[in-house]
């Protein structure tokens, strides 16, 4: 699961890609494409998304078919200089939508999450084309021999892949796919030169210990496999079949023990550790988090591993910067998650700043559960964790609880949360460098600039 918000869907199109914008004196504006128009084939090739555009136009000259709003339907040639785009933008990345899930997996969050949500947030994504695009994790279960071929031919690396076991009876228990060919589809993926890296959702007592063993040493085996993600399972209060994950010291401890002698032998073989652990286990098990050659590239960043390293870092290197700083009369409550509290609480009282600071971790009850991390608060929670704050706090909200359209999972925007808690609202990037831009007075949002 990621730490930020869901995967929101574009409305799905059909029948090619439809055209935002086309840029004025571009090659396609000269050969008479026009926003509103479809591109329905490129060298005689139906175009689905965006991929098979960007691969059948590949070269200097391509002849298309163009669908206009009125319903007819015209053949052009598109030209152009060597290295010169043609200067058309699509509505959506994806022309025939998404494919969604067909599986039933057992620790899915999506199927765990209130009623009465945007639609768009109970969307189960299982697309190809949305992990090489966008890094999504997907099961391979619902590819077919089409699909692999595809993949093979435009070179679509590298993919991220759910794998959580290799054991069949486990994944049964876990995926529970109609035909699971999921294992076989990916063989087939790395013998034909796509990377990938890899994520297992540890399940307490179900595919970690022995059963972890056995997938880590299924994978070692195959080159391609860029890395492997350790992430726990995620459970919200709106389910009946899980109630604990690694939340327990031990038990989080025990996945790392796991865990260590493989990335140390990765690391041996390789000279990268290639197994890593998410950063909700090390503070789980009061563990300090690795330094930063740990994470090598940070393989698996947005997955949630690595980013307390990379902020507490960072926000450090970006206080050094700033140099000697000036005493505020200003009162900034950082607002975050239980889970990262500890650690930005830390890395404020690690710094002389000149500036009057406090972190306010918020309860998530929307989701309840195991749900701990930042990404995931909605704005009432929010609201109801700013009644007791003094008059002349600022509230420092990070950008990740908002999404495209500036709302949180439960639509409650910045200035929502604001004037309902009748408080000072800041918003400010979610990175290091926006908690220090904080410090400084800075934000993206001030409720009182309005």
């Amino acid at each position: 699961m990621r730490t930020g918000q869901p995967y929101e869907t574009q409305i799905p199109n059909s029948g090619g890609g439809l055209v935002s914008h086309v840029v004025v004196g571009s090659p396609a504006d000269s050969a008479g494409v026009r926003e509103g128009d479809t591109v329905i084939t490129a060298e005689g090739r139906v175009v689905h998304d965006i991929l098979d555009w960007r691969w059948h136009s590949a070269e200097e000259e391509v002849h298309v078919t163009i669908g206009s709003p009125d319903g007819s339907m015209r053949e052009i040639e598109l030209s152009r200089e060597s290295g010169e785009p043609w200067g058309l933008d699509f509505r959506d990345i994806l022309f025939d939508g998404v494919r969604t899930c067909d599986n039933s997996c057992a620790f899915c969050f999506m199927t765990q999450l209130p009623r009465g949500m945007r639609p768009s947030l109970y969307v189960r994504d299982d697309d190809y084309r949305l992990s090489f695009l966008q890094g999504n994790f997907v099961t391979l279960t619902n590819l077919d021999d089409a699909d692999v071929e595809r993949i093979l031919e435009q070179g679509l690396s590298p993919l991220h892949v759910s794998l959580h076991a290799v054991d069949a009876d486990v994944r049964s228990r876990l995926i529970c796919a109609r035909n699971d060919r999921g294992l076989e589809r990916l063989d087939q993926l790395l013998e034909g030169g796509i990377d990938v890296h890899i994520q297992i959702v540890a399940v307490p007592g179900v595919n970690d210990g022995d059963v972890l063993e056995r997938s880590l040493r299924w994978l070692a085996e195959r080159e391609g496999v860029e890395s492997v993600g350790i992430v726990p399972l995620g459970y919200t209060g709106h389910q009946t079949r899980f109630d604990t994950s690694y939340q327990d010291v031990l038990k989080a401890a025990g996945l790392l023990d796991e865990i260590a002698p493989w990335h140390n032998a990765f690391r041996d073989r390789d000279g990268i550790g290639r197994v890593y652990a998410a950063d909700e286990f090390y503070l789980n098990a009061n563990r300090p988090v690795p330094e930063w050659d740990h994470y090598d590239d940070f393989p698996q960043f947005e997955n949630g591993i690595g980013m307390v390293r990379s902020f507490v870092d960072e926000f450090t290197a970006h206080i050094d910067d700033v140099g000697e700083w000036t005493a505020s009369d200003e009162k900034l409550v950082f607002v975050t998650g239980t889970l990262f509290a500890p650690v930005l609480e830390s890395a404020l009282g690690n710094t002389e700043h000149g500036v009057v600071t406090r972190v306010l971790p918020v309860q998530n009850r929307f989701f309840a559960g195991s749900v701990s991390v930042t990404g995931l608060l909605t704005g009432k929670d929010i609201v109801m964790a700013l009644e007791d704050s003094d008059p002349g706090d600022i509230h420092v909200l990070p950008d990740l609880i908002f999404n495209a359209d500036g709302v949180t999972l439960d639509n409650m925007s910045a200035t929502d949360i604001a004037d309902e808690a009748n408080a000072h609202v800041r918003v400010v990037s979610c990175y290091a460098a926006g908690a220090a831009e904080a410090l400084l007075g800075r934000s993206t949002f001030d409720s009182k600039i309005r």
